[in-house]
Parts: structure tokens; sequence; C-alpha cells
């Protein structure tokens, strides 16, 4: 399918160098000790995580004995499958946008500097491109500069931005973009909130505030809680999804800059501990560079799988 060929594309000129590195492990060479050593190093590196390298090293080497694997080589294919299978068991995992009822509630959440703006406004672009009719809410208040941001993307891609001023309340942000969209007939509602993780206690009650708005609003709530990652910080991401998903139902995962991390085993570790469905991976500034997350072509395209 185009859209996922369109993907590898882009994943390759990403060039992340940590799977540069995971793929050029497996050489044409007899398993050895070292090389176990060494892949399990180099996950680790990237971000997996300690107890999901080992998880995985110990699946491979069933495999590798099962299968009656003895070249480094061999095992590539067999790594492959390992990891996407790994993927793929998280449900919703990779899927588009749950957006079937009118209007849809997508609720963007995430720390400042994550690109959750950014991405919002993309996500609106895209909605908008395929004949969706979509607004958004500037209900990241707590920010002058958010509110300008989504503005701007508005302008850029001709979304309409239901915004109020500094310091106001954001669940009336959300509730006016309800009400504007329901009398404009538009299909989804793209949310940008605040992300302050340093006033925790106020922002987790706005977030509260802004959910409970949706459901009493739409009885079904919000369609899709996203939460935005950013790929460089690495392990941090579990603090923040950890403390989000206290008063938010997270739906998904959308991991940003990831063509600007060295550690690409964020990925295989969001899966692993967190157990949410990575939906959207971010991999350049522009507005199609926000792709949807495809595991197998991910995995493939990353370890350079022959096909």
């Amino acid at each position: 399918m185009a859209i996922w060929k369109n993907f590898a594309d882009k994943l390759k000129n990403a060039g992340n160098k940590w799977t540069q590195s995971v793929s050029n492990l497996f050489s044409d060479e007899p398993i050895t000790e070292e090389f176990w050593s060494d892949l399990e190093e180099q996950l680790i590196l990237g971000d997996v995580g300690i107890d999901a390298a080992e998880s995985l090293i110990k699946r491979l080497r069933q495999e590798s004995i099962d299968k009656r694997i003895s070249n480094v080589s061999e095992l590539k294919t067999a790594f492959s499958e390992l990891l996407i299978s790994q993927l793929e068991a998280i449900p919703g995992m990779g899927q588009p946008l749950n957006i079937g009822k009118k209007p849809s509630v997508v609720i963007m959440i995430g720390v400042n500097g994550s690109g959750k703006t950014t991405t919002s406004g993309k996500l609106a672009a895209q909605l908008k491109n395929s004949g969706v009719k979509v607004i958004m809410a500037a209900a990241d208040t707590f920010r002058a500069a958010a509110i300008e941001q989504l503005k701007a993307w508005g302008v850029k891609t001709g979304v309409r931005v239901i915004a109020q001023s500094q310091d106001s309340d954001p669940a009336a942000v959300v509730f006016d973009a309800i009400m504007a969209a329901k009398a404009a007939g538009d299909d989804v509602i793209i949310a940008d909130t605040a992300g302050r993780l340093h006033t925790k206690s106020n922002l987790m009650e706005e977030l509260s505030k802004v959910n409970r708005v949706v459901k009493r609003e739409i009885t079904e709530g919000a369609a899709e809680v996203l939460i935005v990652l950013d790929a460089v910080t690495g392990q941090n991401g579990f603090l923040q999804a950890e403390t989000f998903s206290k008063v938010m139902p997270i739906t998904g995962v959308i991991l940003t800059k990831f063509d600007n991390t060295s550690k690409g085993g964020i990925i295989l570790a969001i899966a692993d501990k967190l157990k949410m469905p990575i939906r959207y991976v971010g991999l350049g500034e522009g507005v199609d560079d926000l792709q949807l997350f495809d595991p197998r072509t991910f995995i493939e395209t990353l370890l350079d799988v022959k096909k």
C-alpha cells in the first residue's frame, strides 16, 4: 500500500542511528555469547529498558534453539518477527483515529515542549485534507504562546480555532468548541491542552474538568485521548504517561521527533511498559511527516529486513 511505502521512505530518510547499530550486529557469522552480549547492550543503549531487553534476548535465544539457527544473519528475520509480534499484541497499535461519531473530540495531552501543539495542527491539516470537517480548541490557556501557535496553524491550514484569552478556563474553551462544532456540523474537535507538570495538581484538575465537560456534552465522552511524547526524552516519557493516565483515559501515543533521537528503542519500551498503542510517529517538520504508525513496516525498514 502506498501509505506504508511512504512511511518506509520517511523512516529511511530519518536515519535512526540506533536501529542501524542493531541491524549491523546481524552479520554472516556463527552465533556466539559475544553476539548475545552485544545485542543486549545495544537494546539497553537504545532505551528499550533492561527488563525488556533481557526478555527479548531470552525469547530470541529460544527461537534460535527451536529453529536450529546457528548463523547470526539468519536470526535477523526471527528477531524482526519477535519485535513485530510484541508491538502488534497491543490493542489499537497503529490504528487511525476513532472518529465515527459526530462531533468526535480528540484531546491532546503531554508536557510542554513535546510538540503537542504542532502535532495538533498537523493532525487537523491531515484530517481537513482527507475531507473531514475539523476545528481546533486552544485549551492550553496557561501559555499565551500556545494559543498564538495554534491560531497560526489555523491560518496556515484554514482550520477554525476556538480560543479565549490567556488564563481562561480550559474547560470553557472546549465547551465553546463543542457548541461551535455542533452548530456548524463539524466532524472533529482537536483540543490542545496544557502540559505544565511543575504545577501538577492544578494541571490534573484542569484536565479532569475538561474530561467532565466533554462527557456532559457528548455522551460517549472523548473519542480519543492522545498523549504526545518526545522520543528524545526516552524513559522520562513513562513518568509523563503514568502521571497523565491517572486523570485521563489515554487511548494512544503520538511519538514526536523520532528523526532527532538516537534511541529508537523507546517504541519497544512504550509497548512493553505502558501497554499503550502507538498511533502516529513524527519523522520531520512537515505536515506529512506525521505518519500513521505501522509495526511491520517500522521494524522491517529499520532492521533492513529483505522481503
